[in-house]
């Protein structure tokens, strides 16, 4: 009997030593994270698009914003959204705590909730909150953003 419960004890340990290495092993160090989804929208707020272009994987991959409604590609999101925010004089996003991240492998997927504070050049201020869905794949060693989809609640 004691030997039983003494097996029955090592085999649990086991798995919850076996469960722990996947838990830690699940996103490595370099894996997007809330730090890195802030870092982007930082960079947005510049209002020049070259300024996260080293976020975003170059080739077909489809980006979804609020206007227009898709771009085929990051040089097409990058050249049609220079003349969306050259309307703007500044800018602030800030992701929210409701920002969760997953891993899928070579494929990370994140979703957040992002308050914006934007003013136009006209002095009209524009404040409120928009969705944000983004799937990263790692490239050459390095996250880049394959697909990103942004819209704000029909109101």
């Amino acid at each position: 009997m004691i030997n039983r419960i003494a097996l029955s004890l090592c085999i649990f340990a086991l798995t919850l030593s076996a469960l722990a290495q996947k838990a830690s092993k699940k996103m490595d160090a370099g894996a997007p994270d809330k730090a890195l989804m802030q870092k982007i929208w930082s960079g947005w707020a510049t209002l020049d698009p070259a300024n996260v272009d080293q976020f975003y994987a170059k080739g077909d991959h489809v980006f979804f914003d609020i206007a227009p409604l898709k771009y085929a590609s990051w040089d097409e999101y990058k050249k049609n959204v220079t003349g969306v925010l050259a309307d703007f004089k500044s800018a602030a996003f800030t992701v929210n705590d409701d920002a969760q991240v997953h891993n899928a492998g070579n494929v990370v997927w994140g979703t957040a909730t992002i308050n914006y504070d934007m003013v136009h050049k006209s002095g009209k201020h524009d404040m409120g909150a928009f969705r944000w869905t983004v799937v990263w794949q790692k490239e050459d060693g390095k996250w880049l953003i394959v697909h990103e989809h942004v819209s704000v609640p029909m109101q």
